[in-house]
Formats: C-alpha cells, sequence, structure tokens
C-alpha cells in the first residue's frame, strides 16, 4: 500500500512530472483531510452514531434554490418535465449483484448515483431520480447505514428492500422514518416484478420500483411530498484545465468488484465496463455495463472518487461487515470530467444539502452538466495514474 502524502506535495510533484514530459505511472496518495464540518459522537443510549453539525466556510455557491422550471439542481440540465421538480427526490437502492441479474434498470435515467462497499467483495448502487423518471429501477435491494448520508443530503425519499435489523431499526426510529419506501403487499408502494425473469430469478433479485406512479401513491397515503429547498450544484460546459488527464478511471473494490470508466471526447461522457468475473486466478474480464430500459450503456458526465473513512460499531458488526461510512465533515476527492482529472475535496456544509467540490484552496469545481456518478472509497485506499489511466484500489481499516 503506497505512502500518504499532503497534497502540496503531490501538486509539486506532478509540476515536477508534466515539466519533463515524463508519462511513467506515478503514484498518487493524499493525506486524510484534516477538517470535519460534522463529527458523529456516539449516544448514551445506543451505539449508532448521532450528528454533531459544526458550520465551515467554503467560498463555493451555498444558496438552497426553489425548483427553476429551467434547470434541474442536481444535474444543471433541463428536466424531463417541469412538474418532476415539483417533488420530493427518489432514492433507491440498486442491485450490482450478482451478476447474473444484470443488466440493471434506470441508471441511466438518474440524476445522481452513488456507488459503495457493502460487504462479501461486493458493491451497491444509490440511484436519486429528481429530473427524470422511470417504470423500472432496480432490482431493488436492501438497506445499509450509509443509505443515510443520501436521504438527507437530498431530503428524499428513500427506497429499499428491507435491511438487516440494527440497520432497519435504527431507520425506522430515526427522524427520516417517514421518508422510508419498502414493499407492502397491493400495488402502493409501486414495486413490481419482471417478468420476463420470473423463472430465471430469485423474487428477491426480481424487484423494480416504478418512480412514475410514486406522486400518485405518495398523495393517496398522504404522504409529505413536497419539493425541498435544495441548493443548486455548481455546473458549466466550460471545463477548466484538470490537474492531470483522466481518460480511463478504473476502481478497484475487491477481486469480485471491479470496473472502469472510459472517456469519449465526442460525447464529453464516461461509459462503464463492469467485471464479468473474478480476478483471483489474475487478469481482469469486462463488458459494457448496460441499461435494461434505455439500452444504453451506464454513462455519467461527472465520475468523483470519495475517500471516507469506514469503521464499525462493535466488534459484532465488524464480524458481518456492517459498515458505518462517514460521509460527514471534508474529505480527499478526485474529480473527472471532459477528459481531465482534478485533486479535490467533498465538503458537506449542511446536513440536508448536496456535497460541494472543491480546489484544494476551497475554489468550487464546476461539475460538467448531466450525471455524476460518485465512488465511495476507505481512507487507506491507494491511488495511481500515468497516461491519463488512474486506479483506485479501496481498502478500509
Amino acid at each position: 500500500m503506497s505512502a500518504r502524502f499532503p497534497y502540496v506535495f503531490i501538486l509539486a510533484g506532478l509540476s515536477l512530472l508534466n515539466g519533463c514530459g515524463g508519462s511513467a505511472t506515478q503514484s498518487v496518495a493524499v493525506q486524510d483531510a484534516p477538517t470535519l464540518v460534522q463529527e458523529r459522537v456516539a449516544s448514551a443510549a445506543s451505539s449508532t452514531p448521532t450528528l454533531v453539525v459544526t458550520p465551515m466556510e467554503t467560498s463555493a455557491p451555498s444558496e438552497a434554490q426553489k425548483p427553476s422550471e429551467a434547470l434541474n439542481p442536481l444535474t444543471g440540465l433541463p428536466p424531463a418535465a417541469p412538474v418532476l421538480l415539483d417533488r420530493r427526490p427518489i432514492a433507491v437502492k440498486v442491485a450490482n449483484y450478482p451478476r447474473y441479474m444484470r443488466p440493471q434498470s434506470g441508471l441511466t435515467l438518474a440524476d445522481q448515483v452513488f456507488e459503495y462497499y457493502i460487504e462479501s467483495e461486493l458493491t451497491r448502487f444509490v440511484a436519486v431520480f429528481y429530473g427524470n423518471d422511470s417504470e423500472w429501477v432496480g432490482p431493488v435491494r436492501s438497506g445499509r447505514y450509509f443509505d443515510e448520508h443520501v436521504q438527507r443530503m437530498y431530503q428524499a425519499y428513500l427506497v429499499f428492500k428491507f435491511a438487516d435489523p440494527r440497520e432497519l431499526n435504527y431507520f425506522r426510529s430515526s427522524d427520516f422514518a417517514r421518508f422510508l419506501v419498502t414493499p407492502t403487499n397491493g400495488l402502493c408502494p409501486p414495486f413490481h416484478f419482471l417478468a420476463e425473469r420470473a423463472h430465471t430469478v430469485e423474487q428477491y433479485n426480481n424487484s423494480y420500483f416504478d418512480t412514475t406512479r410514486w406522486k400518485d401513491c405518495a398523495a393517496h397515503n398522504g404522504m409529505d411530498d413536497d419539493h425541498p429547498m435544495l441548493r443548486a450544484e455548481y455546473f458549466s460546459e466550460s471545463a477548466p484545465r484538470g490537474d492531470l488527464p483522466g481518460v480511463r478511471v478504473y476502481t478497484y473494490y475487491s477481486v469480485d468488484s471491479y470496473h472502469y470508466w472510459e472517456y469519449a471526447p465526442e460525447t464529453h461522457l464516461y461509459y462503464r465496463y463492469q467485471e464479468t468475473a473474478d480476478s483471483r486466478k489474475g487478469g481482469e474480464i469486462y463488458e459494457a455495463l448496460m441499461d435494461r430500459v434505455t439500452g444504453e450503456q451506464v454513462h455519467a458526465a461527472n465520475v468523483v472518487v470519495l475517500f471516507a473513512n469506514h469503521t464499525f460499531a462493535n466488534s459484532y458488526d465488524r464480524d458481518d461487515e456492517v459498515f458505518q461510512i462517514d460521509l460527514n465533515g471534508s474529505g480527499e476527492a478526485y474529480l473527472f470530467r471532459d477528459g481531465e482529472g482534478f485533486l479535490a475535496r467533498w465538503q458537506r456544509t449542511d446536513l440536508d444539502q448536496p456535497l460541494l467540490l472543491t480546489t484544494l484552496s476551497n475554489d468550487p469545481i464546476p461539475l460538467r452538466p448531466g450525471i455524476t456518478f460518485y465512488e465511495v472509497i476507505g481512507l487507506r485506499s491507494d491511488v495511481d495514474q500515468g497516461d491519463g489511466e488512474w486506479s483506485f484500489h479501496h481498502y478500509w481499516p
């Protein structure tokens, strides 16, 4: 595992490398960010962390905005229909394993997607829908503690298919319990099964959510579906100059879960390629990750790698890999857009607002309008780059 150094040494090293015209692979490692905006403290009544918020100064945009008829605050693009922004966002848990249930549905219609390590060498997605809808999103799978961050940041409904009792009980006793959406008998909430997979995929891997029917369902049940005041993300089609080229981005969560993003200059998008087998015997096999609904390859205008602390509340949680992933405060990040890589910091200045991405000097970095895909990895993860190719290897203490 590579050593981790302050940003200033990396920038100096990168300047030297660029100045000499070198192209050899350069190991990039960054010091854990020392400033915390919100810190977790243990409650006397429970081992589950609670949140304490401490304001933090930033030069990035900070005002929450009402829904605009012109632009979706999460993508910087017009919504599919203006009325869609007059609602609460919907965050849906989407499976990435087992492999045979791919392709997933709806990932190319989401505004923002988070991917993180769950357990047993595997990852899962949380897809946030606001300016777009999909009749099929899924397969929907179980919740994790991390999902609280997404629910709070977007003030969203959290759609999942139950959870470990430790996590489910915590969710149900929380102040966001009224925004939890899980399957029940009947047509509301709008979970449904994919008929073409009825005889080939287990029932628990064949449950999908219909975001187009959720607004009526929420109204029928008297639920709060008022649009939240969300701070608009900082977007610009003009690409700032990055620290280094970033045309291919690998993320190795484990020998079972790994993938890469390939930049296509003709579309200004990164396209996802997913592993099709484990790498225990050496070698890596990939194929394009597709969206069953649109028939498109999963893509993103922005790929953001977030470093976050992974811990356990107790030894029992460690045995079962029930993680607490801390996305409070600020930390190390890497942004990839328009074929460029940026050394960055993520900042969560408000509990109920999306993350901000800034330079090391605290200036906002604009995202390209479109889908943003966040990869969440551990604080001790390795970073290597060379010739526009970046590799992130997930490690947790």
